[in-house]
């Protein structure tokens, strides 16, 4: 039985691959992804390689991050999301205006919890 495309999918789908992107169903989608959207409804993503994240692109680092973890970052356990955080300091995610509200809600934490994290990293 083969399963059928959605046609915004096949559409795209020269496109993604001359971009070395990859196209993921619609309930795998991370930070960074770009969603399909065909009349409201979210029928996949595109999502590109990692090696071209621009340099100082904060929602770039966290879907950097996600991919190198292996999971979206809201679905890492408490010890992985404090590694998380360690991670995103060393690179310099912490620089940027606004940048714990960005990182708690895509850890799926409060802002004071990243805070937590990052006085325990830097005490």
């Amino acid at each position: 039985m083969t399963e059928s495309v959605h046609p915004l999918v096949a559409a795209v789908r020269e496109l993604v691959d001359r971009l070395d992107g990859e196209i993921v169903g619609a309930e795998g989608l991370r930070t960074g992804d770009v969603p399909l959207v065909w009349e409201g409804e979210t029928v996949a993503g595109v999502r590109l390689p990692s090696a071209d994240v621009p340099v100082g692109d904060l929602d770039g680092l966290l879907a950097s991050l996600a991919d190198e973890l292996g999971a979206p970052l809201n679905r890492l356990d408490r010890g992985e999301k404090q590694r998380a955080v360690r991670l995103l300091e060393e690179r310099g995610a912490f620089s940027y205006r606004k940048s714990a509200e960005v990182v708690a809600e895509a850890l799926g934490v409060t802002r004071f919890t990243v805070y937590n994290y990052l006085n325990r990293i830097r005490g």
